[in-house]
């Protein structure tokens, strides 16, 4: 089937912007961050849990989901690892790449309202 010009465009704008990661990657660094205890201690729940079964054949949706929870378990060990309780938070420093992942996360669930400026 032939892709339209839009998702030509599409794929090119893809290409290039794989290319600005690229260009960013080695300037990628932590930030510090600080999370409420429960969502704290939910992600080092999610870095704990053993998944015992297959990835078999999956939707889309399914894929994205599993990525996601993937990215929870992966805030989770920083914060088993590297987070220090201050109060009711727990300050960590984490990977830009995994805070991009949670704020992608509150977009797509609409906990992040996507407003025009």
């Amino acid at each position: 089937m032939d892709e339209s010009q839009e998702y030509t465009r599409y794929r090119q704008d893809s290409a290039v912007l794989a290319e600005i990661g690229r260009f960013l990657d080695p300037q990628v660094t932590r930030l510090t961050v600080r999370l409420s205890g429960d969502l704290a201690r939910a992600a080092v729940a999610a870095w704990d849990r053993d998944e015992e079964g297959e990835v078999g054949e999956e939707t889309v949706e399914q894929a994205s989901v599993r990525d996601r929870a993937a990215s929870l378990a992966l805030i989770g060990l920083a914060v088993a690892d590297r987070g220090t309780a201050s109060g009711d938070e727990v300050v960590v420093e984490l990977d830009v790449t995994e805070i991009a992942a949670a704020l992608l996360a509150a977009y797509d669930e609409d906990v992040i309202p996507l407003e025009s400026p």
